[in-house]
C-alpha cells in the first residue's frame, strides 16, 4: 500500500508551474468603447476633432493603417487613429494614453507611429505654397488685416523641444540651451500652414533654414508675384520684407506698424498649432521620429482649419524672443522703400 507522503515532489512542482502558466495565458480583455458614440465636446476635449472630422481623417488614412486581420482582437483603423490623436492632443506619456484607452504602452507607440507616417504621406495634399486659394484671394485677405499690399505669406521659426539625441547631440542645443528642432512655418491670413521645414536642429538659425529651402529658390526665380513678411531675423530681400530697424517718423513707422500687425498672423498660427497638439511642447523621441510627428500635426492643423474646427485656447508663449538682426541687401531695401513710399506715405 502506497504511503500518501510518497508522492514525487518534482511532479507536484511541475503541475503547479503548468497551472500557473495556464492562468497567465488567460488574457483579460477590457471592453473597447465606440469612440464616436460620445458627444462632440467630449471628442474635441480628448482628440481635438469632432466626430465628422475624425471620420474624415479616418477615410484618408485608413488604407495605410488598417490591420490585415482581426487576429488577437487587433485594434481597428479607427481605434488606431483615435489612440494617436489622443497622444498628439495631450502630449502625455505613452503609458498614460494606454491606460486611458485600455491598451498597452507598446500598442500606443505602434499606433502613433503608423498614424503619423500615414499623415506625413498627405503633406503634399494639405501643405502647399502659397495656399489652397487663388493667390489674389490670399493677398486680399492679408491686405484686410492692416493694409499691407501684395503679401502671400508670413514666415517664422519655432523651436520644438525634444529629448537629447544620442548622435550629434550638440547640434540640437538651441540658444536657450534646450535640445530642439527648429521648424520653419509659413502661413496665410487664415492661419493655414502653406509651408513647413521640420528637419533642422535647434542650433540652426531661421535665416539659414530659409536660405537652404527650395521655396527660397522658387521665390528668387520669380515663380510667385508677392512678398513674404518676416521679422528682423531674416535679411530683407525683394521677396521677403522685414521691418525697418530704426524707423523714421511717418511712412517708415506706418510701414512697421502694418508689417507687425500682418506678420502677427504667423505667431497666431504657431500658437494654434502648439495649443491644439500639446505633444509639441516636448517630444520624448528621436529627432527622426519628432520630424514625422511634427509633419503629422501640421497636416492635422490644416485639416482643422479647412473644416472649421474650434480653435483651442491660445497661450502665446514660445522660445523665440528677440531675433538676431540681419542687414538688408540693396535690392531688398529698394523694394521695401518703394512699398513704404507708395502705400504708407499718408
Amino acid at each position: 500500500m502506497a504511503c500518501p507522503f510518497d508522492e514525487d515532489p518534482i511532479d507536484e512542482g511541475a503541475a503547479l508551474i503548468r497551472r500557473e502558466l495556464i492562468c497567465r495565458r488567460q488574457r483579460i480583455l477590457r471592453p473597447r468603447i465606440d469612440v464616436l458614440s460620445h458627444s462632440d465636446s467630449f471628442l474635441y476635449e480628448r482628440y481635438r476633432f469632432t466626430s465628422q472630422s475624425i471620420t474624415y481623417i479616418h477615410d484618408l488614412v485608413h488604407p495605410h493603417i488598417s490591420n490585415i486581420t482581426r487576429r488577437s482582437l487587433a485594434l481597428t483603423s479607427q481605434q488606431l487613429l483615435c489612440v494617436a490623436l489622443r497622444f498628439l492632443a495631450n502630449g502625455s506619456f505613452l503609458y498614460n494614453v494606454g491606460e486611458a484607452e485600455h491598451i498597452s504602452r507598446a500598442t500606443v507607440s505602434r499606433a502613433v507611429r503608423r498614424v503619423c507616417l500615414a499623415l506625413k504621406r498627405l503633406l503634399p495634399n494639405f501643405v502647399h505654397f502659397p495656399g489652397n486659394k487663388p493667390i489674389e484671394s490670399i493677398k486680399e485677405e492679408f491686405h484686410r488685416i492692416a493694409g499691407f499690399p501684395n503679401v502671400i505669406g508670413c514666415i517664422d521659426g519655432t523651436q520644438i523641444p525634444i529629448k537629447a539625441p544620442s548622435h550629434n547631440e550638440a547640434d540640437y542645443v538651441n540658444r536657450h540651451s534646450i535640445h530642439s528642432i527648429n521648424v520653419q512655418i509659413i502661413c496665410d491670413a487664415g492661419c493655414l500652414i502653406s509651408n513647413v521645414e521640420a528637419k533642422w536642429p535647434g542650433s540652426v538659425h531661421d535665416s539659414k533654414i530659409f536660405q537652404e529651402s527650395n521655396l527660397r529658390n522658387r521665390l528668387q526665380g520669380g515663380e510667385f508675384d508677392g512678398y513674404l513678411l518676416g521679422d528682423r531675423g531674416y535679411p530683407c530681400q525683394p521677396w521677403l520684407l522685414t521691418p525697418y530697424p530704426d524707423p523714421e517718423p511717418g511712412p517708415q513707422q506706418n510701414f512697421n506698424r502694418a508689417h507687425c500687425k500682418t506678420r502677427a498672423r504667423v505667431d497666431k498660427t504657431i500658437g494654434l498649432l502648439k495649443a491644439r497638439f500639446q505633444c509639441l511642447h516636448y517630444l520624448r523621441v528621436t529627432p527622426e521620429r519628432a520630424r514625422d510627428i511634427i509633419a503629422a500635426c501640421v497636416v492635422l492643423h490644416n485639416i482643422a482649419i479647412i473644416r472649421g474646427e474650434q480653435h483651442p485656447a491660445l497661450h502665446m508663449e514660445d522660445f523665440d524672443d528677440e531675433p538676431l538682426h540681419l542687414p538688408a541687401n540693396q535690392d531688398g531695401r529698394e523694394v521695401r522703400d518703394a512699398v513704404c513710399k507708395d502705400h504708407f506715405s499718408v
